[in-house]
């Protein structure tokens, strides 16, 4: 029963989101058909406009040359006559005289309409156009942003779920381990507490990574819940102003000049003409967009905001900075904070700009002269042609609005993204100074030991492949990493750490420390495991990787082909071709790329801190994943690689094969340390790790042999141990001296000096690292350079008076195969025990 309500919780929820932004696709989608439906009306008003003053034009030229023809006539008819100065005559001439200005004034009046007033109307319509297509481009991009806002939103959202739901269930196994711990009998009471133990580490550990999805979730809801806000109450208005940019005040300006034409020839329509007048001055942009906004209130009216769906019982509806995700949250939050300046400040400069070409703009659109005031003087039609220098405004007046709807893009894009990091930073504000006041006088730290992971490939590599410089597909079946170690370590160090570094794969890093990792990886080692380094610097040894293999990632006799598939338009059809190329590739090739691409696209989707969209990401890591043949042009090609490597980070999803077809490794977003590879060290460092069985039968197996040979050799070791089990046995035994010596029978004492414990370094989180990573390189590298240097010739000293003890107590150790069996069996019932029989275990040899 209880299935059944989480599973119709989760349908609920995820019904309501996929209704609410299918809903709002479909507002947006009617927001670009009102916009084209406005231009249409404006275009149609512009020709209309067009059309009825040319024939007003007609019509006055025909009117006009009737009462010529009707004034000549009766002029003729006057001139064959004698002149007579009866006041009948000189009104009649008077009269003629008045009909011949009627027609001159009626000319010109035809003369204006349909040359001087039609061709600023022409103007007008083509700019209109251009505006309108620039601002509906714009508007297009504004709604795909929203539109990945909502996308983040529910797949933060899904991620949330299903790492809450594995955090019920793994609660759930806890307490019904608690629960047969109280029932079963005293015997089995150590293997339920082991069982306990083991279940409570899983629930911290999907705790965590539950945590971190739902701060995710939440900073993705507030950005989306943000973006809608500003786009609807801002963008909208700003868009539609830009599309009418002159296009009121050339109308108004038209219609100026033929009231001015009218107020001279038809003063006896001054009625009619105060109204006309009344209504040309009320042309009013702003009036007309919120009337437009209003009459069609159901398409732009702000949909409801995101409201928040917990998943199951989760009572936690903010964001958390608990424990080991405050450093975290801390370094986000100041990483935010400085891109938030950042982008302020660009976004003020834009948009100052954008006023300032605004003006220069309808400056430029007003330059047309239709000053009227002397065309009541004989020829003044000769004075209202146009101006030769019209075609040079023409072209200022292009350019200048090509920067000036550059800047609107620039304005709309910056303050877009201020608003999703606006409500991020407000977010993260306030539970980083919750974490602070509550935890303000506990150290950061907490007393959970650091794991230090190890390389599964340095215990027994028995190939002889190299990592950098080789073929990748031959090492991973030398070496049976489905993912390349260098690969996996990387992309997890960047994960916990780098996720919202600014400029990630695009800073280079230092190139020393790029090669010591390289140096480092190449022996088998994990160098990430033991301390910290520059964020640059592992992402260049990641790309260091790629771009160094023998053959690249992708074949090089299938680069025409994704090529040509990547210029496909249709993005499903241009997915499943891809996808056919993909699946030919052999398994472990496929497995190495899921996971890469599935990082790059998780890196994409924080672009709004660390800059790093994904066509930065694919100029990034193309040329060192794709290449083309010996022969082809690499400038030609580089271009055609960058679009065919974003296209892939945007759709790895739909390119390459799930799980269930493809086994093996795949990206999590949401990473802790892992506790199958690695192994716990405590902070105090007096607590030593338990050997396994296996450890400790090799070690008597390799005492036993020691004392066979008369030259026993030993191999340099990956990573040297102080907290083996012997410190641990030499610390509870109160009867031993305080130096620590070991004495065999009263033959021999070794004083170890007293001091500090050799461990490796403790691993700080990220936020700690970055504040104190200056003052402590230096005096921490000398520190764990002798620390090594005395766990080896310790190491060693002990090997060698282990030698000499067998030696002496078992001498005739050749001839009796009991003595031989005698340390085996020691060390195997110590291995029961969880304690090993020397003071140091055996580090783990490299070739």
């Amino acid at each position: 029963m209880t299935s059944q309500l989480k599973i119709r919780k989760e349908r609920v929820g995820t019904l309501d989101y996929d209704t609410q932004i299918k809903e709002v696709r479909c507002q947006l989608v009617d927001q670009l058909k009102v916009l084209d439906l406005q231009l249409e009306q404006k275009n149609q008003q512009l020709q209309d406009l067009a059309d009825y003053l040319r024939r007003r034009g007609e019509i006055e030229s025909e009117y006009a040359r009737s009462l010529e023809k009707l004034a000549e006539r009766f002029t003729s008819r006057t001139k064959r006559k004698e002149p007579s100065s009866h006041s009948v005559t000189q009104v009649w001439v008077a009269l003629l005289s008045q009909t011949r200005q009627e027609s001159r004034d009626h000319s010109g009046l035809s003369e204006c309409c349909s040359n001087f007033l039609i061709q600023p109307l022409t103007h007008c319509l083509e700019y209109t156009q251009r505006l309108a297509k620039k601002s509906k481009d714009i508007c297009t991009q504004l709604q795909d942003g929203l539109l990945k806002v909502t996308t983040e939103l529910q797949t933060a959202w899904r991620t949330y779920y299903q790492y809450h739901s594995d955090y019920v269930c793994a609660e759930g196994k806890l307490r019904e381990a608690e629960k047969q711990e109280e029932k079963q009998k005293q015997s089995a009471a150590k293997k339920l507490e082991r069982l306990i133990e083991k279940r409570q580490g899983k629930v911290q550990e999907i705790h965590l990574k539950c945590s971190k999805a739902r701060n995710d979730y939440l900073l993705n809801l507030a950005a989306a819940n943000s973006s809608m806000n500003k786009y609807y109450l801002q963008d909208i208005s700003t868009l539609i102003d830009c599309a009418d940019v002159g296009y009121h005040l050339s109308l108004g300006r038209v219609m100026q000049a033929y009231l001015s034409r009218q107020w001279q020839n038809q003063q006896n329509l001054s009625t009619g003409l105060k109204q006309f007048q009344t209504a040309v001055s009320g042309l009013d942009q702003s009036h007309d967009r919120d009337t437009l906004l209003k009459d069609h209130y159901n398409t732009f009216c702000m949909p409801l905001r995101f409201p928040y769906q917990p998943h199951d019982e989760d009572q936690v509806s903010e964001v958390s900075a608990e424990g080991e995700m405050r450093c975290e949250l801390e370094t986000r939050f100041k990483q935010i904070q400085t891109r938030l300046k950042a982008v302020n400040q660009e976004t003020e400069e834009a948009g100052t700009s954008m006023s300032s070409f605004e003006a220069s703009l309808l400056e430029g659109i007003g330059d047309d002269d239709l000053d009227l005031s002397g065309s009541s003087q004989e020829g003044s039609t000769e004075n209202l042609t146009v101006k030769p220098s019209v075609a040079r405004r023409r072209a200022n007046l292009q350019e200048m609005e090509n920067l000036y709807f550059t800047k609107v893009k620039d304005y709309l894009l910056g303050s877009s993204l201020v608003s999703k990091l606006q409500a991020k930073h407000d977010l993260l504000k306030v539970a980083v100074e919750k974490a602070e006041a509550s935890n303000g006088h506990q150290p950061r730290h907490t007393g959970k030991s650091v794991r230090v992971r190890k390389n599964p490939s340095s215990a027994n590599l028995v190939h002889n492949h190299k990592l950098f410089n080789g073929d990748m597909l031959c090492f991973i079946q030398a070496s049976g990493q489905q993912i390349p170690f260098v690969v996996q370590s990387c992309i997890r160090f960047i994960n916990l750490n780098g996720l919202h570094h600014e400029g990630i794969f695009r800073v280079p890093g230092s190139q020393v420390e790029v090669n010591n990792l390289k140096d480092a990886f190449e022996r088998g080692e994990d160098p990430l495991a033991e301390r910290q380094y520059d964020l640059d610097s592992v992402a260049g040894v990641l790309k260091l990787y790629f771009r160094c293999l023998e053959n690249p990632l992708f074949p090089i006799d299938s680069t025409g082909q994704l090529l040509e598939h990547a210029q496909i338009k249709n993005e499903a059809d241009r997915a499943a071709q891809l996808k056919t190329v993909i699946s030919s590739y052999p398994e472990p090739v496929i497995i190495v790329m899921r996971y890469l691409f599935a990082f790059l696209h998780h890196v994409s989707q924080y672009s709004d801190e660390n800059m790093m969209q994904p066509y930065n990401l694919a100029v990034c890591f193309g040329p060192s994943l794709v290449r083309g043949a010996q022969d082809d042009d690499v400038v030609t090609l580089q271009p055609q690689i960058n679009a065919l490597v974003k296209s892939i980070i945007l759709q790895h999803e739909s390119i390459f094969p799930s799980r269930s077809e493809v086994q093996g490794p795949v990206y999590e977003k949401c990473m802790t340390l892992e506790q199958d590879d690695c192994e716990p060290i405590n902070e105090e460092g007096d607590v030593a790790a338990e050997c396994s069985r296996e450890d400790v039968e090799t070690r008597a197996a390799g005492n036993s042999s020691s004392s066979m040979s008369a030259a026993p050799t030993q191999k340099k070791s990956a990573r040297p141990r102080a907290n083996s089990s012997g410190a641990l046995e030499n610390s509870r035994s109160p009867a031993r001296p305080a130096g620590g010596s070991i004495t065999s029978g009263g033959k021999m004492t070794l004083q170890i000096p007293v001091g500090p414990q050799c461990k490796p370094r403790r691993m700080p989180s990220p936020g700690y690292v970055r504040r104190e990573h200056q003052q402590r390189l230096s005096s921490e590298d000398i520190v764990v350079q002798i620390d090594k240097e005395v766990h080896r010739q310790m190491n060693s000293v002990f090997q060698e008076l282990l030698l000499r003890k067998t030696s002496q107590e078992h001498s005739p150790a050749v001839s009796s195969p009991s003595a031989q069996e005698a340390p085996q069996r020691k060390g195997k019932q110590d291995g029961r025990r969880g304690r090993g029989a020397g003071l140091f275990k055996a580090a783990d040899t490299v070739d």
